[in-house]
């Protein structure tokens, strides 16, 4: 089973949405996401890059992911 499988990443997504909610301050670079969840770098790469696109994260200038500011 591939960790990029549909139903599997939107489990991480959630996941890690879920962390960014309860830690409204966190400020993780790609590598620390994979090391913090155990995922490889096509898998994290994918997860960050649709928090991303979707509004959830941003990625700051010194490459690390936070939480973007709601209204």
């Amino acid at each position: 089973m591939s960790m990029t499988e549909p139903a599997l990443l939107e489990d991480w997504l959630r996941l890690v949405r879920a962390e960014y909610e309860e830690l409204p301050d966190l400020h993780l670079t790609h590598a620390e996401v994979e090391r913090l969840w155990g995922l490889d770098s096509s898998t994290a790469e994918t997860i960050l890059s649709t928090l991303v696109s979707s509004g959830v994260l941003r990625k700051t200038a010194r490459g690390g992911y936070v939480k973007t500011q709601t209204g």
